[in-house]
């Protein structure tokens, strides 16, 4: 049909944390979410899954980003802009970017804030 039914799933280490609203028949999604998250000292990466819902099968994965600890060490005043898409299936051609803006915040005890907003899609 042209159009896609996208949400997104963010995962710190595999460990799904939030999924977004979805955004029905579009391209274009517009999510606009913010969320605050603990993280453990011990932290690799944050990978960011943009999801198609299929309401007839399984759902299908559109592309990822993923932010290691060194590419956060390397933005202290945190990362915003859009990061291009790539596949996780490597029999598929991905095409695509979303808008994100994560910035990690004080400690509170052994654990840092993640602040991750959620901006759109292309």
């Amino acid at each position: 049909t042209g159009s896609s039914d996208p949400y997104c799933i963010v995962k710190i280490d595999d460990e799904t944390i939030i999924r977004t609203a979805t955004v029905w028949k579009t391209l274009s999604p517009f999510w606009g979410e913010e969320y605050e998250v603990h993280l453990q000292p011990t932290f690799h990466s944050i990978s960011i899954y943009v999801m198609d819902e299929d309401a007839l099968s399984r759902d299908d994965v559109i592309g990822k980003v993923c932010i290691t600890r060194d590419m956060l060490a390397e933005h202290p005043k945190g990362y915003s802009g859009w990061m291009s898409l790539s596949e996780v299936d490597p029999d598929e051609e991905v095409q695509g970017e979303i808008h994100l803006r994560v910035e990690v915040q004080g400690r509170q005890g052994s654990q840092r804030l993640l602040c991750c907003t959620v901006l759109e899609a292309r």
